[in-house]
């Protein structure tokens, strides 16, 4: 069952989304009418990740998170999946119907949420973790496709940027997930001059931050 959900929880791994939601910003920029939304969708998205970041930051390195609440942070996964899949699923639905659009949109969310409930399984996150990353990309989703909702977009698929969107699915072929904890992990150490990055355990038990040598 394990396997189910290492599949489930590949579709909201940053090596993956962070690629896709690059080729999502090229997309829209290709036409001088849709760079606004490109510009949007940039800004947002970005917002997102840098929110993210941070939580994980002030945890790994400062210990700040909640013990009653088991958070050490938003869960990315969850954070960027629900940004991105319903901007996804809405842009391919986009010559439908408001009702098809709106449909589409709601399944990216159902998706996205899908990808949350597999960090749960996997017992990577807490239920704090995960609904807390996907009020946050819901966020973002939700602002996008409200900025652009009565817009008249118009996007072209060329077929290189086609391509360019599929090839982030080689990391799933591959099955080997972004470093970005490890990376965000030596950060945090750095920045905060400890030994070892603040963990869950270090939290459920208070126990705090090793310093190191001055």
């Amino acid at each position: 069952m394990n396997s189910f959900w290492l599949i489930a929880t590949g579709f909201g791994d940053s090596g993956f989304l962070l690629p896709a939601a690059f080729g999502v910003a090229i997309w829209l920029a290709i036409d001088r009418g849709t760079r606004p939304a490109a510009v949007h969708w940039v800004l947002l998205f970005g917002a997102c990740g840098l929110v993210v970041m941070l939580s994980k930051l002030a945890f790994m390195g400062w210990g700040i998170g909640s013990r009653r609440f088991d958070f050490t942070g938003f869960s990315g996964h969850t954070a960027l999946a629900t940004s991105l899949w319903p901007v996804i699923f809405w842009l391919v639905a986009l010559r439908g119907a408001p009702s098809v659009r709106m449909a589409a949109a709601i399944s990216g969310w159902g998706w996205a949420v899908f990808i949350g409930v597999s960090r749960l399984a996997l017992e990577v996150h807490s239920t704090a973790e995960v609904v807390a990353g996907a009020a946050l990309g819901t966020l973002v989703s939700a602002s996008f496709l409200r900025l652009q909702w009565h817009r008249q977009l118009r996007v072209r698929t060329p077929r290189w940027l086609a391509l360019g969107l599929v090839l982030p699915l080689l990391f799933l072929i591959v099955g080997r997930p972004a470093p970005t904890q490890y990376v965000l992990e030596k950060l945090a150490v750095w920045m905060a001059g400890i030994e070892r990055p603040f963990t869950r355990a270090d939290l459920l038990q208070a126990r705090e931050p090793t310093r190191g040598p001055a």
